[in-house]
């Protein structure tokens, strides 16, 4: 195996899993707290398997009044277009791994102007935190998980070929309220 994406399995929280990541015990579905959902719980060890959600970053990166999108070369949505973002790492903030992610996926080094709203949806285990981002630096170009990479004005934005409904959803919230500007980079020094 040369590490690709596509040779491996990305989980997407819906299990099935029957095994205590601790101890290797099978796992049951328990209420541990009267007030909560069953959770799985080892039979074995005790241990309680939490199914936290995911946390994912995005960034909406003009430059030259234009917004660069990737079309994307990986699954889910193989081959629609979204701006860069991906998975926040263990351990790393949520502007780090913005611009983390448009580092590898597009190339470029950006500046976060701000936050334009975190997206979640019902039955779905990722949460969507999304910046507007300015492009400071970098050569624009595709990473491994782009087809192609290209800057759209705001009126030939591809809304028919966009990948998720997040993307669609940041993308109006960002063209309507635009950037407010004045206010310093966000989450500058966090990391």
């Amino acid at each position: 195996m040369d590490g690709g994406a596509a040779e491996f399995l990305h989980d997407d929280g819906t299990g099935p899993y029957r095994h205590c990541p601790r101890c290797g015990g099978p796992l049951a579905a328990r209420v541990v707290m009267r007030h909560d959902p069953p959770r799985l719980v080892c039979t074995a060890c005790g241990f309680v398997f939490y199914l936290d959600p995911k946390v994912a970053v995005g960034a909406i990166c003009r430059t030259q009044g234009k917004i660069v999108m990737l079309r994307r070369a990986i699954e889910p949505a193989y081959g629609k277009w979204v701006f860069p973002g991906g998975y926040v790492d263990r351990g790393e903030t949520l502007e780090a791994a913005a611009r983390r992610e448009t580092l590898e996926e597009i190339g470029a080094d950006i500046r976060l102007i701000r936050l334009v709203n975190v997206y979640s949806y019902t039955g779905r285990p990722v949460v969507v935190v999304v910046y507007e981002a300015e492009v400071v630096g970098g050569a624009i170009q595709g990473g491994e998980e782009a087809l192609e990479v290209r800057a759209f004005a705001p009126d030939e934005i591809p809304w028919d070929a966009l990948a998720f409904r997040s993307t669609r959803e940041a993308l109006i919230e960002c063209l309507r309220t635009g950037a407010q500007g004045g206010a310093g980079a966000c989450g500058e020094g966090r990391d």
